[in-house]
């Protein structure tokens, strides 16, 4: 199977800037795929974080089942600030809560020395996880470029949201993978650019993944009782229609149709990384992460 490695220039560029506007924010959100908690976090940002506070965002909270919520109590337990949502479909209130909570003990000192500012917010993430998403639930409007595939922003924006002043960044990836089975979990979920991945591969990883934890919604979507990879797409392409002259499975249709599917959660609700996922990225231990 094909390394899969997405680190383009404009990424190193984005953490250097990063580094550098860190110097007048008050605390961090770092926002996560609740599907893939630790696949979507970046290593490399801890380092730039220091000692500033971090809420991490398990977002797309909608489309996990209970694997996030138990991500999100193993994060907890290791004294990390965490919380679940879905942006598209929530009030902003839980999040402002959660927010002024982190930044509570900088308000009261703010307060002691009377200074009055607003708390300024890094929002920060890998790719398409919902960064700006996040940023026009807080404002009620939308105020951040938004869209439904990697790379959106490119560029850092400061918004206005009340109390706060939020600087959307552009999704950073680490300079290299570990471990290529978060790296295709990134893959199926939309948060690695497209055009670099071979997506026979990965069509056929998300299957063989799938069929081990949610093998009902495969049978209930697609028939498949089980089988080689393969062998599974063939079934999708059986009961999609996708046949091309003489019999032959149109394969690339099936995979695109597989990998539509679970991304707009029609193959149901499921999470990926369990806690020993969070323990290899960092992200079960005490501190920020």
């Amino acid at each position: 199977m094909k390394t899969i490695q997405w680190f383009p220039g404009h990424m190193a560029k984005a953490m250097r800037m990063m580094e550098e506007n860190l110097k007048v924010c008050d605390a961090v959100v770092f926002v996560l795929d609740a599907r893939a908690p630790a696949s979507t976090y970046n290593p490399k940002l801890k380092g730039l974080v220091k000692d500033r506070p971090v809420l991490y965002l398990l977002n797309k909270g909608d489309l996990a089942d209970g694997g996030a919520d138990m991500c999100a109590a193993r994060m907890r337990e290791h004294g990390l600030a965490v919380l679940r949502l879905a942006a598209t479909g929530s009030r902003p209130r839980e999040l402002q809560a959660a927010m002024q909570a982190l930044v509570a003990q900088k308000v009261q000192r703010m307060q002691e020395k009377g200074i009055q500012r607003p708390l300024r917010f890094l929002v920060a993430g890998v790719p398409n996880t919902g960064k700006s998403t996040v940023i026009n639930l807080l404002c009620g409007a939308r105020r951040a470029v938004t869209g439904d595939r990697a790379g959106v922003t490119r560029a850092k924006q400061w918004v206005r949201c009340g109390a706060f002043e939020l600087m959307d960044t552009p999704g950073t990836m680490p300079p290299s993978f570990s471990d290529q089975r978060l790296a295709r979990r990134l893959a199926y979920i939309g948060c690695v650019n497209d055009d670099i991945l071979e997506m026979d591969e990965i069509a056929l990883s998300l299957l063989e993944e799938l069929y081990a934890r949610r093998p009902e919604a495969l049978q209930e979507r697609y028939g498949i009782t089980g089988g080689t990879p393969l062998e599974m797409l063939g079934a999708v392409c059986m009961r999609r229609g996708f046949v091309l002259k003489g019999n032959e499975y149109d394969y690339e249709r099936g995979e695109r149709a597989v990998i539509d599917d679970f991304r707009k959660g029609r193959l149901g609700r499921i999470c990926f990384d369990s806690a020993e996922d969070l323990a290899a990225v960092g992200l079960a231990g005490g501190g920020n992460g």
